[in-house]
């Protein structure tokens, strides 16, 4: 308990401006995990009502992702480029989520579908570049325990979402919920864009063309962040299998309700609430290096453990243990790779990791989803921990110039 308080100390220190930013830039991160775990959630009602196969719930999530990659490119050189603009880009971003309920619940085929996952995959890419930019730029000192605060209100947005929703659609329609999403959307976009002015105090310098190309190649030529960037990518295809199959795994194998199959994934995420800031404290202290390497080794194992475990209590404590590493591991390795970014190119460093990452997490769900098909749906969990031992194995030897 006393590392959690110490871990807030450092912010007590920012001026005013500072933590009123980051208190509404942390609840607009709540906002756009809300949504977008709304997707895994309905992911076994959209398979069985348009009966669909593992290899096409697996190109649900590639489109998502890829619609994430594509975009995060233009994102990250707007984000670094027209500074002014960064509360409309967050706004916009909860606008798109918006709007993709609004698809997904009066879709009736999977183009449609689709086009609902790429909408959901269009806000992940104009939220993050941005807002991790600008609480990298705000809390220069102590940034890893600022982003993991900001990863504080993505994992409340994963906690509760799930279990609401869960409970909600046991007794309305699913499609119903989702079209109420859109209103709401709407309001709090409006409300962020009109509230972040303080994002047009950027700390940043305007980053013009040459500036950009000229950090991504430094980025792309230098070992050490490029090795990191590889880790991220395994991370992301492990954790893409699990947000793809584990609902289903929980609805078709354990025949698990709505609302049960809300409360396990509102579980991955609950621990995280309290995780997150000790382990961004400790990453400040003794290196992300050092907390990054044996959370992975943890998170391959409580991976196999998913599939190993019976139903019940002991599923729930495997995947609260999971909740501790699940989102602060990704939150930890993007603070890593914004501290070997070049100066003014933050927010590019998201396009960088996007660009190498693509035809991995492109493949990687329907990869799985071809795995599922042939061998059971354990086999998601399996190749989950594969990529997350890697990914400890790889981060092993790197030597970081700064103390990461």
């Amino acid at each position: 308990m006393n590392l959690y308080k110490s871990s807030l100390n450092p912010l007590r220190d920012a001026d005013r401006s500072s933590l009123i930013f980051l208190t509404l830039i942390t609840f607009g991160h709540l906002v756009v995990h809300w949504y977008t775990n709304l997707l895994s959630l309905t992911l076994p009602y959209i398979k069985m009502e348009l009966s669909l196969t593992d290899v096409q719930v697996g190109t649900i999530i590639t489109v998502q992702t890829g619609a994430t990659t594509v975009a995060i490119v233009i994102v990250g050189y707007i984000a670094d480029s027209f500074n002014r603009q960064g509360a409309l880009i967050v706004s916009l971003a909860i606008v798109s989520f918006g709007l993709s309920m609004f698809v997904l619940g009066f879709s009736s085929n999977y183009v449609w579908t689709l086009v609902a996952s790429g909408l959901i995959g269009l806000g992940t890419a104009l939220w993050h570049p941005a807002a991790m930019r600008s609480v990298s730029l705000h809390f220069t000192e102590k940034r890893g325990m600022a982003l993991s605060i900001h990863g504080v209100g993505a994992s409340i947005g994963d906690a509760i979402g799930p279990i609401i929703i869960g409970s909600v659609i046991v007794g309305v329609s699913w499609k119903y919920v989702l079209n109420l999403h859109l209103i709401p959307a709407l309001i709090i976009a409006l409300i962020l864009w009109k509230s972040l002015g303080i994002m047009k105090n950027d700390k940043g310098h305007k980053t013009d063309l040459s500036m950009y190309l000229l950090g991504l190649n430094t980025m792309l030529a230098d070992s050490q962040a490029l090795g990191v960037v590889i880790v991220n990518t395994l991370v992301q295809m492990g954790r893409l299998s699990i947000l793809a199959f584990f609902p289903i795994y929980l609805e078709e194998i354990l025949n698990y309700s709505a609302s049960d199959l809300g409360i396990f994934l509102g579980l991955l995420y609950v621990t995280g609430i309290i995780s997150q800031p000790i382990m961004g404290v400790l990453s400040d202290k003794i290196g992300r290096k050092n907390v990054l390497v044996p959370s992975f080794f943890l998170m391959g194992i409580l991976y196999l453990l998913m599939g190993l475990v019976p139903a019940g209590w002991p599923l729930a404590i495997v995947v609260l243990g999971m909740g501790l590493f699940f989102y602060a591991i990704l939150n930890l390795i993007q603070t890593a790779i914004m501290d070997v970014a070049p100066e003014g190119v933050q927010g590019s460093t998201m396009a960088v990791q996007g660009i190498f990452s693509l035809p991995f997490t492109l493949s990687s769900p329907v990869a799985t989803g071809f795995l599922v098909t042939q061998f059971g749906i354990r086999t998601s969990f399996w190749y989950a921990a594969a990529s997350s031992f890697l990914a400890a194995l790889l981060l092993l030897p790197i030597k970081f110039r700064k103390t990461i």
